[in-house]
């Protein structure tokens, strides 16, 4: 316990570097934006004169190093400043949107897990054997699909062409289940695909480079059954570096749930920034982006700790 404490102790001291880090990155890379804020707030025929005004009112003029400050220490109250005319509060916005995205990364994640593993593991099973092939065939192809091409072709496909499942737009969970999970089916489908292909492949070959050592063989041969090896060892073994590619495809999940909510109409972080994109807020966009980079952070510190659990051994570390 002492050790599971320590690693989540260093874990969590280097949380702090890190959040700085990407407050400075979005910061900064927002700052060479096109457009005037300005201009954007108060409109193309507004006088020099106002927009003058406006931007000592909201510090645009003052250094870089000071706006950072003034950025930092409204983000320590949770104040992401409000969008362009007219004015709504940026955190209550993303309030409202940030779960859709993350329901909708969270059930891609699911499908992309469930998928890879089953797959992964009978294609290690039956290695070079046509299980094996099919499946090599299909993760390849699925690699080579982008989830923003494959969701407009479920649309056609399911939606248009045989509406089994809505175009578009979210029916919420409380109003009816049924709806829910039928409008969150093709956006899942098309955002797991792909890193489901990327894992299937990674899966095989930890699997594969498991089931070749000699304690796999030892067991074996003495009497234990092959499939309660694979259960209760392997596996477990195998999964460690699945586990480390799935912390750091999450972040392409959280990226890629925002083109597929633009696709499929979801009312997520992805309308955010098209809006924020479209109308030139720097604030929308700056806002978006910090909150999908700082859960992109923090998921990887829960993957940290998820090590603990796949792999005893790593608690001595």
């Amino acid at each position: 316990m002492a050790n599971i404490l320590r690693l989540l102790g260093r874990r969590l001291a280097a949380l702090p570097f890190m959040i700085l880090g990407v407050t400075l990155l979005v910061f900064v890379v927002l700052q060479f934006a096109p457009g005037d804020q300005a201009t954007t707030a108060l409109g193309e025929g507004a006088s020099e004169e106002a927009k003058e005004a406006y931007r000592a009112e909201h510090g645009l003029n003052d250094p870089l190093i000071v706006q950072y400050i003034a950025f930092l220490s409204r983000l320590a109250r949770f104040d992401l400043g409000s969008t362009t005319p007219p004015a709504q509060p940026i955190t209550g916005i993303i309030a409202g949107a940030f779960p859709i995205t993350l329901q909708l990364t969270f059930w891609g994640v699911l499908l992309a897990v469930a998928v890879s593993l089953t797959l992964g593991v009978t294609a290690a099973l039956y290695r070079d054997r046509w299980p094996d092939q099919a499946i090599r065939v299909f993760s390849i192809a699925a690699v080579a699909t982008p989830s923003f091409w494959l969701g407009i072709l479920l649309i056609q496909w399911l939606a248009i062409g045989t509406p089994v499942f809505p175009a578009g737009g979210l029916t919420p969970f409380a109003e009816s289940p049924s709806e829910y999970f039928r409008s969150m089916a093709l956006p899942a489908v098309a955002l797991a695909v792909p890193v489901c292909a990327s894992l299937i492949r990674v899966v095989r070959t930890s699997m594969v480079e498991e089931m070749d050592r000699d304690y796999v063989r030892t067991a074996i041969g003495n009497g234990v059954p092959r499939g309660e090896v694979i259960r209760r060892n392997v596996l477990r073994n195998a999964l460690i570096t699945p586990v480390t590619v799935l912390g750091l495809r999450i972040g392409y999940l959280l990226g890629g749930a925002v083109v597929i909510e633009m696709i499929f109409s979801l009312p997520g972080m992805g309308q955010l920034i098209l809006n924020g994109i479209t109308n030139n807020d720097v604030n929308l966009v700056q806002g978006v982006t910090l909150t999908i980079a700082l859960t992109f952070v923090l998921v990887n510190i829960v993957v940290d700790l998820l090590y603990l659990v796949i792999n005893p051994r790593l608690r001595t570390v």
